[in-house]
């Protein structure tokens, strides 16, 4: 996840909204403040306790959803790339949002290449998480 300057100065409130949905209509826009943009926070999974490794304190919470990504895997820090059938969370504490995969019903949690970014609002928790598993979930290649 890169750093970006993204501004919604002259744009309309349909031009900043990410518009996303799943099953049904769209929910009410999340702040994403900071990062110049809100989305849809229907399509999260429900919180799950942190991993073992996690950073603790600081209001911690965590989204998790299944996902299978496309050809090439999803690159970790720990292990390399990934592939098949996997579980994401993303997860917001003391300030900073990590993303994190492992094997479905494993044990060990990677840190995905490049997922740790500053989140000044935990608000914006739900829409990241959403983003991720657009990014990330590519069942059909």
């Amino acid at each position: 996840m890169g750093e970006q300057a993204v501004t919604g100065t002259g744009m309309s409130k349909d031009a900043t909204t990410a518009g996303m949905i799943a099953d049904g209509a769209p929910a009410d826009p999340a702040d994403v403040s900071g990062a110049g943009m809100s989305a849809d926070a229907g399509a999260t999974s429900a919180a799950a306790a942190p991993p073992t490794g996690a950073p603790a304190g600081g209001g911690a919470q965590s989204r998790t959803a299944d996902v299978v990504p496309g050809p090439g895997g999803v690159m970790t820090d720990e292990v390399g790339v990934v592939t098949g059938e996997l579980t994401l969370r993303t997860e917001y504490a003391d300030g900073q949002v990590v993303l994190r995969v492992q094997y479905r019903e494993a044990d060990e949690w990677y840190v995905v290449t490049g997922g740790k970014a500053p989140l000044a609002d935990p608000a914006g928790l739900d829409a990241v998480h959403t983003i991720a598993v657009g990014l990330l979930n590519r069942p059909e290649g």
